[in-house]
């Protein structure tokens, strides 16, 4: 029986290759599209879900009611690990990380840059990471000790054992190698490629026991039969008991495993993050698939024509209706597998160029047998869900009414196949609508005015030597004409190190605690950055030595702390008086997305990592680059040349944006090929099954283009209607992403007017295609039979 239901699926796949052509091309790209929207789904769910303790694994967060708003944040003061160590007998391990700047090493001749963290030596009991080489317990307790990963080892040392060797770090230190770690996956909030010891930071002067300071991530590992809610109350007023500051801050301690996914607070409580990004590529892989399936349920029922004396003949016989229903399966499983190789085939040839678009190394998993066990079941399922409904419906035929020739496929108003078509555009359409509105969200935010000159602006980092010969550096730039401005800053202008609800200034409310960006800055900090001066002046410490204690203010700070004439007012922070010299407009510090924060910029007498120079637009940029080099090498011969360009780390702040809108832009692009995959097959079906009344009308006359429109009509009205059902649903949907943008486009009706047209577009030329072809057809070859 089986062995006869093959051969008869398989005669009828070959006999109508076209239909099984486009079922098949339908069914593999739909399958190609949900495997790599799942694949990364995966990937996002195993994010930092790898620990062996994952399920008792903390980070320590802060809570912080004020004017009615709580905020959260997660960095915390460097001595709350060893309070929660101390004081609740719950806490199993605690472990502190540090960010730190890229270092340079040195081995012999060879110098190499890494990228680092400073961790407390119970970093590996609590992270339970491999460690190559080196015992977890012990590799950090040592003040000089040095962990790295299997990647620097090897550009270290080659095939050598690096255990034991001696690295010197920023050209001070002899430090040696007592671990080698696996190397991290891209799963993992971790990238780091190199470990330091929080003794060794104590050691430079890097350290302070200021619960002031909330610089440090800090994540703690609870005991077995520890629970969080017993625990939770008792840490709520941590800070109270030690931090005389802000007594009113709260401690609560948050899953690791939820930490990348729901990773927006909103008032003090959880509010989603990028799980809502995979749900909605979820929702999309389902579509996308079920959109392939509708294909294959369309065209299998436009040919129940073609099948229903086949049907009739197995009833006469004796077949029962699950025979007849598992023969159908049978077939679309047939199909689905044939398609699901091709998937694979597919997924396997762009898997590279789709983890560069998403920034992942993504993998099939041929080896794996857990892959294959989940391929067979997506296959099966795939198949039982597009067979469902052709098995049922053809299944159900009645022979008497097949045998005297009086079936006929159903022309009401509603019918199940056009009902799938109209689901199928629908979809395409919410997704061409959700396309257009993120990459017109985007282009808001990339077109809102930075408030500086990202225009040649170049900044390089105060390594090694640069901060002591930061004036020899800063004259020979400009006098060789590569740069016509200089200063040193805290941190880039495109990112904010640094922010308090500390500063003091005349008049303030002793509640106020709004948050201020701090920020460093030297010498014609306006003039280099391209800033604009409302009032006042730029620092000028060579004719005006007391701007060591002077500084600026932005728009937003001068109206938050109720200046009227701030020039010339005192403001206190880090326990000194400062004096505004000047007012400057609101610049991009941070997320354009969001509203600018006050700003506070203090002088010269602060500290300061990176040196920004604006260029000489005069010259060739490379010409500009290539002096450059040759005076930092010539200051800073022992560390490497490696500049960054502003507009280029400013077009970065888009990046996730930038990805959202390709992906959305692609798998519209592919929801429109499956779905005009299905409208041209049945447009061929239809043109097939009216070809003698098609010839008719040509012997009486009837034009090409009549004909055409004719054929056309009917779906063009599918679409319409699809079109009707989206655009009400596209907005609301586009309407509540927006609200999560303090800055955000008004939804245009040309949005939906484009939408809609793309789709009748492409709709009429795929119909229009084989609508021509039959209404060319030669009147005399179709009519030949009668």
């Amino acid at each position: 029986m089986f062995r006869n239901y093959f051969v008869i699926a398989w005669r009828n796949l070959m006999r109508k290759k076209s239909f099984s052509f486009i079922n098949i091309a339908g069914l593999s790209i739909g399958m190609a599209a949900a495997i790599l929207i799942l694949l990364w789904i995966q990937h996002e769910f195993t994010y930092d879900r790898f620990y062996e303790n994952q399920d008792r694994m903390y980070q320590a967060w802060n809570l912080y009611k004020h004017d009615g708003k709580t905020e959260c944040w997660n960095t915390t003061p460097k001595p709350m690990a060893q309070a929660l160590q101390n004081d609740y007998p719950e806490v199993e391990n605690v472990t502190r990380v540090n960010f730190m700047p890229p270092a340079l090493f040195s081995i012999g001749d060879k110098r190499l840059t890494a990228r680092g963290n400073i961790v407390d030596s119970s970093f590996f009991e609590v992270f339970s990471f491999p460690l190559v080489y080196g015992n977890k317990r012990t590799v950090l307790n040592d003040l000089y000790s040095l962990v790295i990963s299997e990647k620097l080892a090897k550009r270290f040392f080659g095939n050598e054992d690096p255990i034991g060797k001696i690295v010197k770090i920023d050209n001070t230190d002899n430090l040696t190698v007592t671990g080698v770690m696996k190397n991290w996956p891209d799963n993992s909030k971790f990238g780091f490629e190199f470990l330091l010891p929080m003794g060794y930071a104590r050691a430079k002067g890097w350290m302070d026991d200021e619960w002031g300071n909330n610089s440090v991530d800090t994540y703690v590992l609870l005991k077995k039969n520890a629970t969080i809610a017993s625990l939770a109350p008792k840490i709520r007023n941590l800070r109270k008991k030690y931090d005389k500051g802000d007594p009113d801050i709260e401690t609560f301690l948050y899953p690791m495993s939820r930490s990348y996914l729901y990773s927006r607070f909103e008032n003090g409580k959880e509010a989603g993050g990028r799980i809502e990004l995979v749900r909605l590529f979820g929702v999309i892989a389902v579509f996308i698939l079920l959109i392939a399936c509708i294909n294959f349920m369309n065209l299998s029922t436009a040919r129940s024509e073609k099948r229903a004396k086949e049907v009739g003949i197995r009833k006469v016989v004796g077949a029962q209706k699950m025979s007849l229903i598992a023969q159908f399966l049978g077939e679309s499983i047939m199909f689905t597998i044939i398609a699901g190789v091709l998937a694979v085939v597919i997924v396997k040839l762009s898997l590279p160029s789709f983890n560069e678009l998403v920034g992942k190394q993504l993998a099939l998993g041929l080896n794996n047998g857990g892959f294959w066990l989940f391929g067979i079941s997506f296959v099966l399922f795939t198949g039982l869900l597009a067979g469902s409904y052709p098995a049922l419906y053809l299944s159900s035929f009645r022979p008497i009414a097949v045998m005297k020739g009086v079936f006929r496929a159903s022309n009401a108003l509603i019918t199940p196949r056009r009902i799938l078509v109209v689901s199928q555009f629908t979809f395409a359409i919410l997704l061409i609508i959700a396309t257009i509105v993120v990459r017109q969200q985007m282009k808001n935010a990339q077109e809102r005015s930075v408030g500086y000159s990202r225009d040649n602006l170049v900044y390089h980092f105060m390594e090694g030597d640069v901060e002591k010969n930061y004036s020899v550096i800063k004259n020979e730039l400009i006098s060789s004409g590569a740069a016509i401005s200089v200063t040193k800053t805290s941190a880039p202008i495109t990112e904010g190190w640094s922010n308090t609800w500390g500063i003091e200034w005349q008049g303030k409310d002793p509640q106020d605690k709004r948050i201020i960006d701090r920020y460093v800055a030297d010498d014609a900090f306006v003039k280099t950055a391209g800033l604009q001066l409302v009032m006042g002046r730029d620092f000028d410490l060579v004719n005006y030595p007391a701007d060591s204690s002077a500084a600026l203010l932005n728009e937003s700070a001068v109206k938050m702390m109720g200046f009227k004439e701030p020039i010339g007012q005192i403001v206190k922070d880090m326990g000194r008086d400062w004096h505004i010299i000047g007012v400057i407009k609101d610049f991009i510090l941070r997320s354009p997305y969001q509203p600018i924060d006050p700003m506070f910029i203090a002088g010269a007498n602060g500290w300061f990592n990176v040196i920004q120079m604006k260029l000489n637009d005069k010259n060739p940029t490379t010409k500009n680059i290539a002096t450059m080099e040759v005076i930092f090498k010539k200051y800073n011969p022992q560390y490497p040349f490696n500049y960054r360009f502003t507009d280029e780390e400013y077009a970065k702040k888009f990046s996730d944006e930038k990805r959202t809108a390709t992906l959305a832009s692609l798998f519209a692009l592919l929801t429109i090929i499956i779905s005009c995959l299905g409208l041209f097959g049945l447009a061929s079906y239809m043109a097939e099954n009216r070809v003698k009344e098609i010839g008719v009308r040509k012997v009486l006359g009837a034009s090409v283009m009549s004909i055409t429109r004719l054929l056309s009509i009917d779906f063009i009205k599918l679409v319409l209607v699809a079109f009707i059902i989206a655009a009400p649903l596209g907005f609301w949907a586009m309407h509540t992403w927006l609200q999560d943008f303090p800055y955000r486009i008004t939804i245009q009706w040309w949005v939906f007017a484009l939408a809609g047209s793309v789709a009748v577009l492409i709709a009429l030329l795929t119909v229009s295609s084989q609508a021509i072809k039959a209404a060319l057809t030669n009147p005399v070859k179709s009519l030949r039979s009668e």
